[in-house]
C-alpha cells in the first residue's frame, strides 16, 4: 500500500520520460519537466463547473441538431429538406444498414453519451460523491472520446453543400446551425475537462 501510494505521487515526462515528483497546483499553472521543460500538466481554471455547463448546452442542442432539417434544396419547383434522423431512416429504407448504423453511433449515439459522461463525471466531483466505480465511466469517456465522428459527418454536409450548390438552390435549416454548435460543445468538452484532476480525486477514493 505504502509504493502504491509513492507512485501516485509521481508522474512521467511524454518527452524524456524521467519520473518526477507530481507537484501541487493552483488553478491556472502548468507543471513543467524539471529535466527538458516539456509541459507534464495544468490545472484548469474553475474545470467542474465549465465541463458541465457545456455538457449541459451539448445535450441542450443535440435534439435540434438531430430532428431539425439540415439543408434545403429546391429544384425544378420541388423542394425537399432532411435532417440527421432522415438521413438515418433514408439510408435504413435503401438497405444501407451498415452505413444508417455507422452514422447513427458516430453521429448520435456516442456523442450523446459521451456528454452524459462527462456531465455525470463532473457532477459527482462537485457534489463530493466520488466512488471507485466513477473510474469506468472515467473510462468509458476516454474510450468514447476516440469514437466521436461529428466534425466527420460535419465536413460530409459541407462537402455535399458545395457539390450541389451549382445543380440547385439551397437553404440552409436550423438543423446546421444546431449541428455546428453541437460540434463547438463536443469539442470544448476536452478542453474544459481536467484529466490529471480528476485521477487525482479517483485515486484519494481508491485509497479509502
Amino acid at each position: 500500500m505504502r509504493n502504491n501510494s509513492v507512485v501516485n505521487h509521481m508522474i512521467a515526462c511524454n518527452q524524456c520520460d524521467s519520473l518526477l515528483p507530481k507537484p501541487i497546483l493552483s488553478e491556472g499553472q502548468d507543471a513543467l519537466c524539471g529535466c527538458c521543460g516539456a509541459m507534464l500538466f495544468s490545472k484548469k481554471k474553475d474545470a467542474i463547473n465549465r465541463t458541465i455547463a457545456v455538457a449541459i448546452a451539448g445535450l441542450v442542442l443535440f435534439f435540434p441538431a438531430a430532428l431539425l432539417p439540415i439543408i434545403g434544396i429546391s429544384a425544378a419547383g420541388l423542394f425537399n429538406d432532411a435532417s440527421l434522423i432522415d438521413c438515418i431512416t433514408i439510408l435504413i429504407n435503401s438497405k444501407n444498414y451498415v452505413i444508417a448504423f455507422a452514422v447513427f453511433m458516430f453521429t448520435l449515439a456516442i456523442p450523446s453519451v459521451r456528454l452524459i459522461t462527462a456531465l455525470y463525471i463532473s457532477s459527482c466531483i462537485k457534489f463530493h460523491r466520488v466512488k471507485p466505480s466513477l473510474l469506468v465511466f472515467f473510462r468509458s469517456y476516454h474510450l468514447l472520446d476516440t469514437w466521436t465522428m461529428v466534425h466527420v459527418f460535419f465536413m460530409g454536409v459541407i462537402v455535399s453543400m458545395y457539390k450541389l450548390s451549382s445543380l440547385a438552390d439551397m437553404t440552409i435549416d436550423g438543423g446546421l446551425f444546431s449541428l455546428v454548435l453541437l460540434l463547438i460543445c463536443s469539442t470544448l468538452v476536452s478542453v474544459t475537462m481536467d484529466e490529471h484532476s480528476i485521477w487525482e480525486e479517483l485515486e484519494k477514493s481508491l485509497e479509502q
